[in-house]
């Protein structure tokens, strides 16, 4: 997504500046842009907790300064997001339950610091799930380095300015939370590389969240791990979303015959088995 603005300067001619901005990387492994680290890479508030640490570190060569807000994302049924304003049904969003600090912050490089949260408002959450995304935007410098002054004040000059931001979700959780997840729709497409389409059915009052991971087994009974990709998410109020899982290219392997075994567990200290699938192959 690109936002573009400009600025009218008042010398012998017009000179106009863009800025383009680009954001948001979600739910990877380490989240990472523009020379950010942020970990964890997701805060959940269960239970008795109330408070949570992040810690935002300046991985880059250059003083980098960082504005820190929430926002509200929807996913669609194919996995991408979308910024919102107003919660669909059966959502609901977190950030008036929780209160963070700092909200600006200036990093060295490598140098590091915390970020506090707090579930606030207690007496007035009702039972169910809440999501918000903290999101981290970078703050361009207003003249990158080396850039030169324009000579022709009749020129009009264009610059980029790339701004790097990251998300990452916060839920609160209360009362009796449940979810079941099991798959649809499984085919196997070998045409090109092959790839194993999937539909994920989100039954309950909470997210989903895990990693994915696929083994052949042969007609002889060896089997091989062919697939994995981590940190897939279905959220509510989302009850499907559909997904590609992209299959090693091995010439050992014959996709035609034998099976897949397809597994789902989420990211727990002890990871539990979500959904469990063995797809018949021909």
């Amino acid at each position: 997504m690109y936002c573009i603005s400009k600025q009218l300067a008042t010398k012998a001619g017009l000179q106009i500046i863009a800025l383009i901005l680009f954001s948001t990387i979600l739910y990877s492994t380490v989240n990472a842009q523009g020379n950010l680290l942020v970990t964890p890479k997701r805060i959940v508030f269960e239970g008795v907790k109330r408070s949570e640490e992040l810690n935002i570190a300046n991985t880059g060569k250059d003083t980098a300064t960082y504005l820190i807000s929430f926002v509200q994302l929807r996913m669609t049924k194919d996995g991408l997001v979308e910024q919102i304003t107003e919660a669909d049904s059966a959502q609901n969003f977190a950030d008036k339950y929780l209160r963070f600090f700092p909200r600006r912050i200036t990093l060295a490089p490598n140098e590091a610091q915390t970020v506090k949260m707090q579930v606030i408002r207690t007496n007035e959450i009702t039972p169910g799930e809440y999501r918000s995304h903290l999101y981290f935007r970078a703050v361009p410098d207003e003249k990158p380095l080396g850039e030169k002054e324009t000579e022709n004040d009749n020129s009009i000059s264009v610059k980029l300015v790339p701004v790097f931001g990251i998300s990452l979700p916060v839920i609160i959780r209360t009362g009796e939370t449940s979810a079941q997840l099991h798959f649809s729709n499984l085919a196997i497409e070998t045409e090109k590389d092959p790839v194993l389409k999937m539909t994920f059915n989100r039954t309950g009052n909470m997210s989903v969240y895990g990693d994915i991971s696929a083994e052949y087994i042969s007609s002889a009974g060896k089997i091989t791990k062919v697939g994995m990709a981590k940190g897939l998410a279905v959220y509510t109020p989302n009850t499907i979303r559909n997904f590609n899982l992209q299959l090693d290219k091995n010439p050992e392997i014959d996709y035609h015959q034998g099976k897949i075994h397809l597994v789902f567990t989420d990211q727990s200290a002890k990871p539990v088995k979500l959904a469990e699938e063995e797809i018949i192959l021909n």
